[in-house]
């Protein structure tokens, strides 16, 4: 198989020179990501909102790859405001509770927009057959 790469059509895709997500072999990598729009606008709303969004953007580009959220073996959240840490994790839990990933939760001091509450990345492992 041949690398493949997806894109979200985040404006910072073109701007920064990466891809949403890429496939080598069994494996997806997805990049950092933001609550960000189609139209390159921030999720309106609180934790809770934007970790919908950026695991949603997670689960499709995923999907675009030939997985799915159930492959999903390793994430990681980044958070301005660690008092968010339930919210988020609630919204991780619904997305991926059922792969249950090696998770990390971290407090960071910023993240590329201020507005940002929360980015997540994630790892897929995609059985062979897919």
């Amino acid at each position: 198989m041949t690398r493949q790469r997806t894109t979200s059509g985040s404006p910072f895709e073109e701007q920064f020179g990466f891809s949403r997500a890429v496939r080598d072999g069994n494996r997806i990598i997805v990049a950092g990501t933001g609550p960000i729009e189609d139209n390159g606008e921030t999720t309106p709303g609180g934790a809770s909102e934007q970790a919908a969004r950026c695991c949603a953007l997670i689960v499709k580009a995923i999907e675009d790859l030939g997985g799915s959220a159930k492959d999903v073996v390793r994430t990681r959240m980044f958070l301005t405001d660690i008092d968010q840490q339930e919210a988020v994790g609630a919204v991780h839990a619904r997305f991926f509770g059922d792969a249950k990933p090696a998770a990390t939760m971290v407090g960071v001091a910023t993240l590329c927009r201020a507005e940002w509450i929360v980015e997540i990345e994630a790892e897929a492992i995609v059985e062979a057959d897919k």
